[in-house]
């Protein structure tokens, strides 16, 4: 979640604050009747550039190409700038930075190095969020690696960017030179710190992070302990590190709450699969969190975990009569995922073909997953999962998980014991470059170090300490009664037990192991959960396999998958078995 704390151009000292947007009417006026050279012209291009209003932020950009063509003779055969003008290029590139607009940033970098204004400390800061709110951290960290004297604001830019662009790991890394570079976070570092710890599982530094904004002068007290954006992230943070009940604690805490407040709560207890706490939470929202359509999702995403069919298409009725909140994809792929996991494929259809705008991939694959869920291999079922795979294989080309489609195929087509299909399906993912997207699981050690695995991975340093460990969990487990799904791995060829082998090595199980072996026999009662964070769905075999381990080895597991937490505990999972 990025915020408005986290800028990294901050006012140029020697120009006034930028009057409100309702006053740039009175400006322009101001400004028609005055030479070129009044500061009421930088006046305006201040307040343009930190309006809002994305017409303003195109006004800026021409407002600055007619004071560059007064004030900066490039006719000269060696220009030099004045001091107003040197504090207009951040004003402009604030400008491109906010319209993604990427031509016009560059033409201004070209020219801040014509004019040797590109190492400038305020410049180049600039420049680091302009490359990254278009998306292009190389740049942005190649402009960064180039500041002679970097400031604490230069490294809160480059921090945020990496945030921003879901570089999670290399804000965590940059976060720790920052202090090896002897300069010490401030409340715009650790808004973006939260950010990366809450989306890469760090909870342990996570938690750092907040004991540092309770204890450190300046931080702790004051208006940064109650700021309402700082909080939000600490909630999100433990919500998202699997930590629920201290997010409630620091919500119930907050001095003050806005609506994102109430939308971090309910999404994060709605992950949990928290949803009486979720629902409850919505219906204490007062009048001045007015509920949005990002409260809806978190809502609907609930009533879909716990298979509250009636109550969701209630809350949606809800959100469109009472509050006339629009529906978007996100509202509408979570009533059809709702009735298509309920068994009501016909019901979900309908709600598709009554959609005002295009279903896009993430809907038909719900509606794929639910055939595939479903086991019955009738003519009909599976003629309606090869349309449904068709539908969802139209995005192959823009959809990073379009793999999915194919090996949810694979999975009906095995049940149906048409085994020629499934080869035929590996046959066309070779043909068109599409891999089985790789599933990986980070799981944090005690010493708060997160450890990255990949499926079948023999990279880590403790590579065989862990497959040993999990050869005694296998030994374990199946004298406890397990029996590998090979329903899960259709995409294998070979007999059982070759599919048997490849389920062994998955990621989480990998994870789990390690994190087992670490324990060095301290598993048991009052022993830390084991916190997973994995980037695919959990497969019903690891599922069924995690909830043994939480028993065999009396141990409680948290894993985050890419829809919802699964807290394995005494052999149970809290999904309940409907995920």
């Amino acid at each position: 979640m990025l915020s408005t704390l986290s800028s990294p151009s901050p006012p140029p000292p020697s120009l006034p604050p930028p009057p409100p947007p309702s006053s740039l009417p009175n400006l322009l006026k101001l400004s028609t009747s005055s030479s070129s050279s009044s500061p009421s012209w930088f006046v305006l291009l201040r307040s343009y550039a930190h309006s809002p209003d994305p017409a303003h932020k195109r006004r800026s950009l021409l407002l600055f190409r007619r004071i560059l063509l007064i004030h900066l003779p490039l006719s000269s055969p060696s220009p030099s700038p004045s001091r107003p003008l040197r504090f207009s290029f951040p004003l402009a590139l604030k400008s491109c930075a906010f319209l993604s607009a990427l031509p016009e940033g560059a033409q201004l970098h070209a020219l801040l190095t014509k004019l040797g204004l590109a190492p400038d400390t305020f410049v180049a800061n600039s420049l680091v969020h302009f490359y990254a709110s278009c998306g292009l951290l190389p740049l942005a960290h190649r402009v960064f690696d180039r500041i002679p004297a970097r400031s604490r604001v230069s490294w809160n830019a480059i921090v945020d960017a990496c945030v921003a662009n879901a570089a999670h790991d290399a804000a965590l890394a940059l976060f720790r030179a920052m202090q090896r570079a002897a300069h010490p976070p401030d409340a715009f570092t650790l808004q973006s710190v939260l950010g990366a710890c809450a989306a890469s599982g760090a909870l342990s530094l996570g938690m750092w992070a907040h004991a540092l904004l309770l204890r450190a002068p300046g931080l702790g007290a004051g208006p940064v302990a109650r700021d309402a954006l700082i909080n939000n992230s600490l909630v999100d943070l433990y919500a998202k590190c699997g930590a629920i009940d201290m997010a409630r604690q620091v919500f119930d805490e907050m001095p003050q709450r806005d609506a994102a407040s109430w939308n971090v709560l309910i999404l994060g207890l709605a992950a949990h699969g928290r949803v009486a706490e979720a629902l409850a939470a919505f219906a204490d929202m007062p009048a001045s969190a007015r509920p949005n359509a990002i409260t809806f999702v978190g809502v609907l995403s609930a009533c879909n975990h716990a298979g509250l069919v009636d109550e969701g298409l209630r809350y949606l009725d809800l959100m469109i009569t009472r509050f006339r909140i629009e529906p978007r994809l996100e509202h509408y792929g979570c009533v059809v995922d709702l009735l298509a996991r309920a068994g009501r494929v016909d019901a979900a259809l309908r709600v598709v073909a009554a959609m005002p705008r295009r279903p896009d991939a993430v809907i038909w694959r719900s509606l794929l997953d639910a055939c595939a869920k479903s086991g019955t291999t009738t003519t009909t079922n599976l003629h309606l999962t090869e349309s449904l795979a068709e539908r969802a294989l139209q995005f192959k080309d823009e959809d990073p998980a379009a793999s999915g489609a194919y090996v949810l195929l694979s999975r009906v087509y095995a049940s149906a014991q048409r085994w020629n299909d499934v080869a035929i399906i590996r046959r066309l993912m070779t043909e068109h470059g599409i891999r089985k997207e790789p599933g990986f699981s980070s799981v944090e050690a005690d010493d708060g170090v997160l450890h990255q695995f990949v499926a079948g991975d023999t990279s880590h340093p403790r590579s065989a300490d862990v497959y040993k460990k999990l050869d005694e969990i296998q030994r374990r487990l199946e004298s406890a009664g397990y029996e590998p799904d090979c329903s899960q791995a259709t995409m294998v060829a070979g007999a059982d037990g070759v599919k048997g082998d490849s389920l062994r090595l998955h990621s989480e199980k990998l994870a789990i192991a390690f994190a087992l072996l670490r324990r060095s026999g301290s598993a048991g009662e009052g022993a830390p959960p084991i916190r997973i964070l994995k980037n695919l769905r959990v497969c019903r075999d690891c599922h069924t396999m995690s909830k043994l381990i939480s028993r065999v080895y009396s141990v409680e597991i948290i894993v985050r998958d890419r829809i919802r937490f699964h807290h394995f505990k005494d052999g149970s999972c809290s999904c309940m078995d409907y995920w």
